[in-house]
């Protein structure tokens, strides 16, 4: 039993033999629990914090725990009926509603109960994270001299170094003075976007795309302006006429894996991208978030834009946190000219600077000769587990999967699905029938034990149609994958949803 579950349990039987003792009177020493439970010292240690936080104990060193006294009153009820007020006073000049819509990010973040199949995660699964070599890597971390000091506010320059020689390759036109080292993909995209548009101000975005990107610009008061996709990736007619109507400066794209499609960029649009932003005056935010989860049965993906910018075009943001784990929060942003300075403004203000243990064990970590056998290992298993995906649609539910795998995402095709098989990435985008209503699916899917994730968020303005984001690396196997699909046709046929 892992040590932080069995503290929990230890907590729930000392809660309810609290009733034993009176208030004030001392506890059974730590040795005693230790001995009557058969736990280590460590459990009983999180069993007493945790009810110490709870105000049911209280402990005084070097004398142990008592039944904390009672309190003399209830607590007054705080009355927050005036924030409703307040939080909804919108200035007269405000142009965006400063609410925040979190729920697709909850969605992918949030821990499926007991029993639930995890289709709808935006993480590996445990299974698939090098978590000996982060280990040993956060152990070999905190021993380097230094490493408990206070870093660059840009980051350490070895790991700035690694990042511009990822991002654009060796020799290539990034140096390490050209990075910033940020607190994961999340915080990268947010200081991106507040350092390159005002408030108010509009933002091309792909559609769709991430909803943790469009949280972010709605949070920091700008626009969403949706630009189609095709098999291709972004329709670059489409993003001409954007810029030219909304006025915008900016752009957000993800041209590699996108997120939900898969797309790749196709290599003309990738210069018409920055043809037409360069002519508009425009930033390019690169989220080039799946690099690393490349597909074992595919070619090398092609370069960055940034490497291939030659005007300071392009702002380029990486991360280490999904080819490794969700609590590897090390990212970078990459950008040349003056917009470097305003975005390590930003950077300083919202948050000083990266812990410099946490940037020492990712350079540890990617130094290792781990790493290239990790970056193989999930490579094959994303191959086998998109596979299995693909293969247990196309048999449980093919009217929703097509009649084979289509060309791309087929928006406004008349066979429902158009199933698109990405070679890298870790989902599937699966179109639903018109009239499915796809909340209704999602919650029909979880009552049937798989979670699966709605397409309603993943669009910055009215979609298409219903849609589903199916995950195939946070499951925990090929076995488990093809279950989940097998519930998700039980929750299909509960509604009506057609499934042959």
């Amino acid at each position: 039993m892992q040590e932080r579950s069995s503290g929990a349990e230890l907590a729930a039987i000392l809660r309810a033999e609290l009733n034993r003792y009176s208030p004030g009177e001392k506890l059974p020493s730590s040795r005693a629990l230790v001995e009557r439970h058969r736990v280590s010292p460590v459990t009983v240690s999180r069993a007493l914090a945790e009810l110490a936080a709870e105000g049911l104990v209280t402990t005084r060193p070097g004398a142990g725990a008592f039944r904390a006294e009672p309190r003399s009153e209830a607590p007054r009820p705080v009355d927050t009926s005036w924030q409703e007020i307040a939080l909804s006073a919108e200035p007269a000049g405000d142009q965006v509603p400063r609410s925040v819509d979190a729920a697709g990010v909850v969605a992918t973040l949030a821990v499926p109960g007991p029993g639930v199949i995890e289709l709808n995660g935006g993480y590996l699964h445990a299974d698939l994270q090098p978590e000996r070599a982060l280990g040993a890597a956060l152990a070999r971390a905190g021993r380097r001299p230094g490493a408990w000091g206070r870093p660059p506010v840009e980051g350490v320059p070895e790991l700035r170094a690694w990042f511009a020689r990822e991002i654009a390759g060796s020799g290539g036109p990034l140096a390490a003075s050209d990075v910033l080292i940020t607190a994961g993909g999340q915080s990268a995209l947010t200081a991106a976007l507040r350092a390159l548009a005002a408030p108010g101000a509009p933002v091309l975005v792909e559609s769709p795309t991430y909803p943790g990107m469009l949280a972010v610009a709605r949070a920091s008061g700008l626009r969403p302006v949706p630009v189609p996709l095709d098999a291709d990736g972004v329709r670059t007619d489409l993003l001409a006429d954007a810029f030219r109507v909304s006025g915008a400066r900016l752009f957000v794209c993800q041209p590699l894996f996108q997120n939900p499609t898969g797309a790749v960029l196709a290599a003309e649009r990738r210069r018409e991208v920055l043809r037409v932003a360069r002519a508009a005056g425009a930033f390019v935010i690169e989220d080039d978030f799946a690099r690393l989860l490349v597909h074992g049965d595919t070619p090398a993906p092609p370069p960055t834009l940034i490497a291939d910018d030659r005007d300071g075009t392009v702002v380029h943001v990486r991360s280490l946190t999904k080819a490794t784990s969700a609590n590897l929060r090390v990212g970078a942003l990459a950008a040349r000219g003056p917009v470097l300075d305003r975005l390590r403004a930003i950077q300083v203000v919202d948050s000083f600077f990266v812990p410099r243990p946490l940037q020492e064990a990712a350079l540890e970590l990617v130094g290792s000769p781990s790493w290239p056998r990790h970056l193989r290992l999930i490579a094959g298993e994303l191959t086998a587990r998109r596979n299995a995906l693909t293969a247990a649609l196309h048999h449980e539910l093919p009217a929703l999967a097509g009649p084979d795998a289509g060309p791309g995402p087929a928006y406004g095709d008349p066979v429902p699905g158009g199933l698109y098989v990405p070679p890298g990435g870790y989902h599937l985008w699966l179109r639903l029938p018109d009239g499915t209503d796809e909340t209704a699916l999602t919650g029909a899917a979880l009552r049937a034990g798989v979670a699966v994730a709605a397409g309603r968020p993943y669009f910055p303005a009215e979609p298409p149609a219903a849609h589903l984001r199916l995950s195939f690396a946070s499951a925990s196997g090929t076995g488990e994958i093809t279950e989940g699909v097998r519930r998700l046709r039980t929750a299909c046929e509960e509604l009506g949803v057609p499934v042959r």
